[in-house]
């Protein structure tokens, strides 16, 4: 069996045909091909990091923060690709301060605040949840800051 770069060449076969694949997915990557990722815009490359995630088909997906610095029509985008990954049975982790896309795209969220966990639930009972609330909204929340300090 012939190996080329480590592959042999029926995996590097396969690995240019999911390549193709992804390109088709992320027709922006495929505008790119030939481009170093540190000179694409910060959207460009948290879609790079999708796309090369889908090509290793891991398990598991943790994302930190995968929509910070892209651009709002990327975002859905990305977010379809996302909802993509859980759809094929994938467990997907990933950190995210956006309440809206918590809600589109979890089915469990655990909240964390000062370095600890402080509620856990639906996307649903977290927006319910008052130590969720104070700890992100603060006390003042449906009150003028100005009536407290005049009281």
């Amino acid at each position: 069996n012939l190996r080329m770069g480590g592959y042999s060449l029926a995996d590097k076969s396969d690995l240019e045909r999911r390549i193709d694949r992804i390109e088709e997915q992320f027709p922006i990557l495929k505008e790119r091909r030939d481009q170093h990722a540190g000179t694409m815009s910060g959207g460009q490359q948290q879609t790079l990091a999708m796309a090369r995630t889908m090509i290793l088909k891991p398990q598991i997906v943790m994302l930190d923060e995968p929509m910070a610095g892209v651009n709002p029509a990327l975002t859905q985008s990305l977010l379809g690709h996302v909802k993509g990954l859980r759809a094929e049975g994938r467990t997907v982790i990933f950190v995210e301060h956006d309440m809206d896309m918590v809600h589109d795209i979890s089915d469990w969220v655990v909240v964390m605040a000062e370095g600890r966990i402080i509620a856990e639930g639906t996307p649903e009972q977290i927006s319910a949840n008052p130590a969720v609330i104070e700890a992100y909204l603060g006390t003042h929340q449906g009150k003028s800051l100005l009536e407290e300090e005049n009281a």
